[in-house]
C-alpha cells in the first residue's frame, strides 16, 4: 500500500465519521421511529444498517460509474446535489405525513374518563383510553412500510464527499486502492450511524412521556421532517 493510500484511508475514515455525526438526517429517524413504534434494539439496529448499507452503496455505484466511463466530475456532483434534494424533500414529506397521521391517531385515541359509583356511594373516576384490537395481528405488521419508506429515502441520499474527494484520488492510484478506500468509508459511515443510533435508542428507553405518549408517533413525524428541513435550508 502505497503513501497516497494510505492519507486517503485516513481521510475516508475521518470524513465518514463526521460526515454522519454531524448529519441528524443518519440516525434521527431510526431513534424517532425505534422509540413511537417499540421496534426492539435488533430491529432498530438491523432497519439502521440496511438504510446505511443502501445509502453508502447507491453513491459507491455511482462513483464506480463515473470513473469507469471518465465522466465529469462536476457532472456527477450535480447529480448528487440533485439526489441530496429529493431525499431532504423526501425526509420532509414523509414526516410531515407521519406527523398528522400520528396527531390524527392521538386525537381518535383519546383518554376519557367513566365515573363508577360503589355501594357506600363513593365516587371513583378512571380514565381510559381506546384500543383497537385486530384479530389478524399478523396482518396488520405486514402493513407496515414505514421501514421500506426509510429505505428508499437513504437510498435517494448520497453520501457528498464520497466521490469527489476520495473516490477520483484513488482511481488515479490504483483500482485495488480504490475498493480499499471506499470499503473503509463506507465501514465507518455505517458504523458510526449504529452506534449513534444504539447509544441514543438505549438512553430514550429510559425516557418516561407519560401522558405524552400517546403523541409519540407525531412526535417522530416531526423529527423527521425537521431534520430534513435542516438539510433542505440548512445544508447539515
Amino acid at each position: 500500500m502505497n503513501e497516497a493510500i494510505k492519507v486517503l484511508c485516513v481521510t475516508a475514515a475521518t470524513i465518514g465519521f463526521f460526515h454522519t455525526l454531524f448529519g441528524p438526517d443518519h440516525y434521527l429517524p431510526f431513534i424517532v421511529m425505534s422509540k413511537a413504534r417499540s421496534w426492539s434494539m435488533t430491529k432498530t439496529l438491523f432497519i439502521t444498517f440496511l438504510c446505511g448499507l443502501g445509502h453508502v452503496f447507491s453513491s459507491v455505484v455511482l462513483g464506480l460509474i463515473g470513473v469507469a466511463f471518465g465522466l465529469a466530475l462536476g457532472k456527477l456532483e450535480a447529480f448528487e446535489a440533485f439526489r441530496g434534494n429529493l431525499a431532504a424533500q423526501a425526509l420532509i414529506i414523509f414526516g410531515f405525513t407521519y406527523c398528522v397521521w400520528g396527531i390524527h391517531r392521538a386525537i381518535k385515541n383519546k383518554p376519557h374518563s367513566h365515573a363508577h359509583i360503589h355501594k357506600d356511594d363513593v365516587v371513583h373516576s378512571h380514565e381510559h383510553a381506546h384500543v383497537h384490537a385486530h384479530a389478524h395481528p399478523h396482518k396488520v405488521e405486514k402493513k407496515n412500510i414505514t421501514p421500506w419508506v426509510l429505505f428508499t429515502i437513504f437510498v435517494l441520499g448520497p453520501c457528498e464527499p464520497l466521490i469527489p474527494l476520495i473516490m477520483y484520488p484513488a482511481a488515479e492510484s490504483s483500482l485495488p486502492g480504490l475498493l480499499l478506500v471506499t470499503a473503509v468509508f463506507s465501514v465507518v459511515t455505517i458504523s458510526t450511524m449504529m452506534s449513534v443510533v444504539l447509544i441514543s435508542s438505549w438512553g430514550v428507553s429510559f425516557v418516561k412521556l407519560g401522558h405524552v405518549e400517546r403523541y409519540s408517533h407525531a412526535l417522530a413525524g416531526a423529527a423527521i421532517c425537521l431534520s430534513g428541513m435542516a438539510i433542505q435550508f440548512l445544508g447539515l
